[in-house]
């Protein structure tokens, strides 16, 4: 909520139309990196509020269709949001170069070369989208160290909750701003479908459901560590694209330990990594498979580009499988093959 009060998402999109001098290729591509550094220091869902409808306002100023933008924002929403929590800065990276990449061959007929003229690039002043400086100077100050906080907390025995929370209060303190108008950005109804959910979830691991099912597993991959970990990829990238991801990964969790307990593999983190990468990246396969799609779709429907689910599908699932291709290539050469 402080962040967005700031204006700090204003500033990044203006600099990237003032970098790229009205060039429609050279502001995709810095529009997405923004969109992947703001996903991964906020949430996703709060970038895509942010940054698509300043994309559709620079794209209107160059007389482009902001939908190849808006799309690849909202690839790099889901790619960059995990970017600080996966502990794995390759993969994200290889992944969000190879995404535009793709990007920019799926729409180069709509996106032109050419440049604004520079009177108009002069004219651009970044630091206009800043109301008030002291929020913006101490809001970034306090995000930056709510990072390293994430990046350090298990050095101190401290819960990344913790870590949110302070960095929270110190942001609202520092920026002299009320409590409850902060407390109007918080989604109590996504609070308390966790609550539900983790309560469902708990009582099936308490009745054996989990671990029967992890039983299953285990008697189908024969007890290969090595063909589990794919499974597990693979299965929350398809199943991301077409279901929520947060209610899957939930369900997963309890149940990737109870693998590891019966196969004895207590420290198998590639698991992990592979759960988070194949939820996160498989979001991107359809419109409905993440949050930040929904809302970019939306917002672009509001503005007369309307984009089909199959559309979509067509542009965005092959980049997802190419994504996975990339994570399934990192963990068998960082997890197995270097690990001997």
């Amino acid at each position: 909520s402080v962040v967005k009060k700031s204006g700090f998402f204003r500033v990044l999109a203006l600099w990237a139309m003032k970098r790229s001098k009205g060039s429609p290729r050279e502001l995709l591509v810095l529009l997405s990196c923004v969109t992947a550094v703001g996903a991964s220091l906020i949430d996703s869902v709060t970038a895509a509020l942010l940054i698509a409808p300043m994309t559709i306002s620079l794209c209107r100023m160059l007389k482009i269709s902001p939908v190849p933008v808006l799309v690849s924002e909202i690839l790099m929403c889901n790619v960059g949001g995990t970017a600080l929590m996966i502990g794995n800065p390759p993969v994200v990276v290889i992944t969000i170069i190879a995404t535009l990449i793709g990007i920019l061959f799926i729409f180069r007929k709509e996106l032109p070369h050419g440049h604004l003229p520079q009177e108009q690039i002069d004219a651009i002043d970044v630091m206009s989208a800043v109301e008030d400086k002291m929020i913006f100077k101490r809001s970034l100050i306090v995000l930056g160290l709510t990072i390293v906080g994430f990046v350090l907390h298990s050095r101190f025995g401290l819960q990344s909750a913790t870590i949110a929370m302070t960095g929270g209060v110190v942001a609202m303190l520092a920026c002299h701003i009320n409590p409850e108008e902060a407390m109007k950005e918080v989604d109590l109804d996504t609070l308390f479908f966790f609550m539900g959910l983790f309560i469902l979830v708990g009582g099936m691991e308490n009745a054996g459901v989990i671990t029967a099912i992890a039983s299953w597993g285990v008697a189908l991959a024969n007890g290969d560590n090595h063909l589990i970990t794919y499974m597990i990829l693979w299965l929350s990238g398809v199943a991301s694209a077409f279901i929520d991801n947060i209610p899957f990964t939930a369900t997963m969790i309890p149940l990737i330990k109870d693998m590891q307990a019966l196969m004895n593999l207590p420290h198998a983190d590639y698991m992990w990594w592979a759960l988070a990468t194949g939820a996160c990246f498989g979001g991107n396969g359809t419109m409905i498979g993440a949050s930040p799609n929904v809302i970019m779709v939306a917002i672009a429907a509001k503005e007369g580009h309307n984009i089909s689910f199959g559309t979509f599908m067509k542009w965005c699932f092959p980049l997802m499988i190419m994504s996975l291709i990339v994570t399934s290539a990192y963990i068998e050469v960082r997890y197995f093959m270097l690990a001997g």
